[in-house]
């Protein structure tokens, strides 16, 4: 039986345009020094295998644990779009980096390995700041199954490999820790995707909230979508780039401050997921 989770359609025409998000280029008067890299003491929270052994997914965090929410941010580039960059397409928002440092908000940053090639100093400033935590978004960004959103897709025998290799790039970029936790390229998987990265020891991460951020204009709209969506524990998919999200830095000085009205907190994925497990 195939298990295939989609973005909505406003959401999620993600494609190979879909891209990433950066760092500041200068120093933010709020930014917090970077750490040094440390040794892991401990492993991130992940989720137990499900049935068969296959990877396990997560959607949200527990309804009954207070007011939480994990706002998370693809850093979508494909392999292909290195000649973009090269004339002048920016894969990254600066300013909405900058704006999450100045509201103090934690958050997820799933990153493809191949926008970390493009941008090794500012994957390492994100990953070595403590309010972020990066996780794996594939290295091509090329679909885990078929038809999903006109990605092109990755074989069943080269996914592994393709995971694998985006941490080999978070790695190469001098991100220290890069988290356990696996996003599918268009939110799309099957029961092959799920077994084939078994091996992986991941735990693959969703959402409950799509933000319709791709592509949008209105920030309002983005804003008020989100605003309706979350519910305590809730995961919201949300992008950073110029190009293909440029509503989403003022949707988040919108959403952050009414969020905190309603009493919500703001936290990384990984909080999440350690509620979940101890409520197993």
């Amino acid at each position: 039986m195939t298990i295939r989770v989609r973005r909505v359609a406003a959401a999620c025409a993600l494609g190979a345009a879909l891209t990433a998000c950066g760092a500041p280029s200068a120093p933010h008067a709020s930014r917090p020094a970077p750490t040094a890299p440390t040794a892991v003491t401990s492993r991130p929270p992940t989720l137990a295998p499900g049935p068969a052994g296959l990877t396990p997914v997560f959607k949200n965090g527990p309804r009954v644990d207070g007011k939480t929410v994990a706002l998370t941010f693809d850093a979508d580039m494909t392999a292909d779009q290195g000649p973009r960059a090269a004339a002048g397409e920016h894969f990254d928002n600066p300013q909405l980096i900058a704006t999450l440092r100045a509201l103090k908000v934690p958050a997820t940053v799933f990153m493809t390995g191949r926008w970390a090639d493009e941008y090794p100093a500012e994957a390492r400033d994100i990953g070595r700041d403590p309010q972020f935590e990066i996780a794996n978004h594939s290295y091509s960004h090329y679909a885990f199954t078929g038809d999903c959103y006109g990605l092109p897709t990755v074989s069943p025998d080269r996914m592994k490999a393709d995971v694998e290799r985006a941490y080999t790039a978070f790695k190469k970029a001098g991100v220290p820790n890069a988290m356990p936790y696996f996003r599918f390229p268009g939110g799309c998987y099957d029961r092959q995707a799920l077994k084939t990265l078994s091996a992986v020891g991941v735990t693959a991460v969703q959402w409950d909230v799509v933000s319709g951020d791709a592509f949008a204009t209105d920030s309002d709209a983005v804003a008020q979508q989100v605003l309706a969506g979350v519910r305590p524990g809730s995961v919201v998919v949300m992008h950073c780039t110029r190009s293909a999200a440029p509503a989403t830095e003022k949707a988040v000085r919108v959403i952050v401050p009414e969020l905190r009205k309603k009493g919500y907190r703001f936290v990384k994925v990984s909080e999440l997921i350690g509620a979940a497990d101890r409520h197993r």
